[in-house]
């Protein structure tokens, strides 16, 4: 089948779902680099966690009460003190039916709002706090990732000027499929930069406003890090390469 008529993915799937197409780049991307990372991860005073209790007080998804949270920030951040949760449902499950396994509840109990409204709080606070590190920084909202061959453009959570900030909702530290995304998301980004002489992230900044975590990381090192010492176009190549023989398997 020609590249062009395959089903086109978003790059947050293909770097979920299909790790090998990454697994080929970044040879070094193991529980080693993965855990030396999570020992730089940090917290923001004034922040308090999700409590746990809260949490299992919940039916819904991890995914679904993340983009709930993340619903409610965009709210918070447009400056809507005041819910509106059946709006936030509406966009949470428009955002969650592009995944084959969502389940979208018919509607919200108490707990599912204070869930996601301590953490979108928690992630409008940590916003702030980076912002005013970084005075004159635009904070974007969705920033474009750009597609590749049968990859498709998609968007990422935020950005601040040179700094790509993407979003995770879980119990735990960052994992290696978290940094393959967002090594994924600058790889596509770079690609096209090649073309239009366009700016590409210098750094990527995880935050967890669930647990109150966050971790940044310098895109060089963390390239240079988990490839096998390739610079940028021998990377870029490779990808092409990779999504060329994913393509001919599909």
């Amino acid at each position: 089948m020609p590249t062009s008529r395959l089903p086109r993915k978003d790059p947050r799937t293909v770097a979920r779902d299909i790790p090998g197409v990454l697994d080929v780049l970044f040879p070094r991307l193991t529980g080693g680099l993965v855990s030396s990372l999570n020992g730089r991860m940090f917290t923001f005073e004034g922040i308090e966690p999700v409590p746990q209790a809260l949490i299992e007080k919940s039916q819904l998804q991890n995914a679904m009460v993340f983009q709930l949270s993340v619903a409610r920030a965009e709210e918070l951040l447009r400056g809507d003190e005041f819910p509106d949760w059946d709006e936030c449902l509406r966009t949470a499950a428009q955002r969650q039916r592009h995944h084959y396994d969502a389940r979208i509840p018919d509607a919200l109990e108490l707990w599912d709002t204070e869930i996601a409204e301590h953490a979108a709080r928690n992630l409008v606070a940590m916003l702030a706090s980076v912002q005013a590190q970084r005075p004159g920084a635009v904070l974007e909202h969705a920033p474009l990732i750009p597609g590749l061959g049968w990859v498709a453009s998609g968007n990422g959570d935020f950005a601040l000027g040179a700094t790509l900030i993407e979003i995770k909702h879980t119990d735990r530290n960052f994992g290696s499929g978290d940094l393959r995304q967002v090594l994924m998301y600058w790889l596509l980004k770079y690609a096209r930069s090649i073309e239009t002489q366009g700016d590409v992230w210098s750094e990527v900044l995880l935050l967890n406003p669930r647990r109150n975590a966050a971790l940044l990381v310098d895109y060089e090192y963390l390239l240079r890090s988990a490839s096998a010492h390739s610079n940028r176009v021998e990377l870029v190549e490779l990808l092409r390469s990779a999504l060329s023989q994913e393509g001919d398997r599909r």
